[in-house]
């Protein structure tokens, strides 16, 4: 048996038995050096060069710390108020502002579990209260609306994408636009069709009086995204010096302005983004030396003039990468998805000339709905453990939003103009 099967088992094995897969990886890839005879301190050299030579990847941990400081403070029901005053008045109210408040919020987290965990939480509460909506169909659809937060810019996604890829993560950024907005219009639908079928309550509408006191309550909170977008394409800051920025507007805004987070909110707050930053910096370093390995047993070039025998067009293309990425995102983690897989169809999708940026968001999106893909979505067991109902009864209530969004993905894939025309509005030449 060659090294590299062996090290594939071994990865397999290694995940099987509970080791977290970037250790796995690392293991090993150690073990297919020594058995190829070559150098294993060559594993060391390619996470440290790969880690510290990426200056992209410290944007990653200060997303999440601003999303963290966001939930920490009271942002997020600053948010949620705005989105109810003027979607709140229709039938299924509470369930439109479950998406409105999605769209907005991810404009400023980058991240789907923060969203869930965050904003997902106070909707889960705010829709189940006094019966309104079943506990089942709010979780499904809190876990259907996190998806859009990796989709519309910031993205950490996105991130790691453009490290594998050598993309423009500010070109990617304004890709995502579009896209995230379509996947939010296909879930208002959903909501509205369920609403006047199941006769969802209308919530009491917000007076007109009120209005302007909510939305300057809001307006700090509004501003994020604002700051955030507009120092990257105004060209005062790198999408990792925003991604700064965010964290300490965030901090500021919950501290200063709100007055509504304390001191061990903030340790707390660090505490957590340390903690979810580690766990994506192993599978990181893991990627990085498994795709070394990968590198040397030249697979994506195999992997490309195996596909190119086939005579595929770019359309055949993207559907089979669909395909297998979906199917991927019901067993793996999102994160191995983007630094292990999608890297081997880098190469082909630029021998069929299809544009990095696209296939980014293409990548993504798939890789955000395997968090809602039975039968191991991770958002669908963080909404299981949330509202405690049973992994069965979310499934079959987020069936109708997997499926729209499956159908926004294929308008996303057969339409690259989608989500390339905002780039090219900035100058981009793809």
């Amino acid at each position: 048996m060659d090294p590299f099967t062996i090290c594939i088992i071994s990865i397999l094995l290694l995940a099987l038995l509970g080791l977290p897969v970037g250790h796995a990886m690392i293991a090993s890839s150690i073990l297919y050096l020594m058995l190829a005879g070559l150098d294993m301190g060559t594993a060391a050299e390619q996470i440290l060069n790969g880690l510290f030579s990426s200056y992209i990847l410290l944007a990653v941990p200060l997303f999440i710390l601003a999303a963290e400081l966001m939930n920490s403070g009271s942002m997020t029901l600053r948010l949620l108020a705005f989105c109810n005053a003027f979607v709140g008045r229709f039938r299924g109210g509470l369930a439109l502002v479950n998406v409105a408040q999605s769209i907005i919020f991810a404009g400023m987290s980058g991240s789907a579990l923060a969203d869930a965990a965050g904003t997902g939480k106070m909707m889960q509460k705010m829709m189940t209260a006094d019966g309104k909506y079943p506990p089942a169909f709010a979780a499904a659809l809190t876990a259907s609306t996190a998806v859009i937060g990796p989709i519309i810019p910031p993205s950490i996604p996105m991130v790691i994408y453009a490290l594998v890829s050598d993309a423009s993560i500010g070109y990617l950024f304004l890709a995502g636009m579009i896209p995230g907005l379509l996947m939010g219009i296909v879930q208002a639908t959903i909501v509205l069709t369920s609403a006047r079928r199941r006769s969802f309550p209308v919530e009491e509408p917000v007076p007109m009086r009120k209005l302007p006191g909510i939305v300057v309550k809001a307006f700090p909170v509004l501003m994020m995204p604002v700051v955030l977008l507009g120092g990257i394409y105004g060209g005062a800051t790198t999408p990792t010096e925003a991604a700064a920025i965010a964290a300490l507007y965030a901090l500021l805004v919950s501290a200063l302005l709100y007055n509504s987070v304390s001191a061990s909110a903030v340790y707390h707050s660090l505490l957590s983004s340390a903690r979810t930053t580690a766990s994506i910096g192993m599978l990181i370093a893991g990627a990085l030396v498994f795709n070394y390995v990968v590198t040397i047993e030249n697979v994506p070039t195999t992997l490309s003039n195996w596909l190119s025998g086939f005579n595929l067009s770019p359309i055949m293309f993207l559907l089979i990468v669909n395909v297998i990425l979906l199917a991927l995102g019901c067993l793996l983690e999102g994160t191995t998805v983007l630094l292990v897989i999608v890297p081997v169809f880098i190469p082909t999708a630029n021998a069929l000339g299809i544009d990095l940026v696209h296939f980014g968001v293409v990548c993504v999106v798939n890789i955000m709905l395997g968090l809602i893909t039975p039968p191991y979505g991770l958002l669908l067991f963080v909404m299981s453990n949330i509202s405690g109902k049973s992994l069965h009864a979310i499934i079959r209530e987020i069936l109708p939003f997997l499926l729209a969004l499956i159908a926004a993905l294929l308008v996303i894939t057969l339409f690259p103009d989608l989500s390339l025309w905002l780039p090219r509005q900035f100058g981009y030449k793809g």
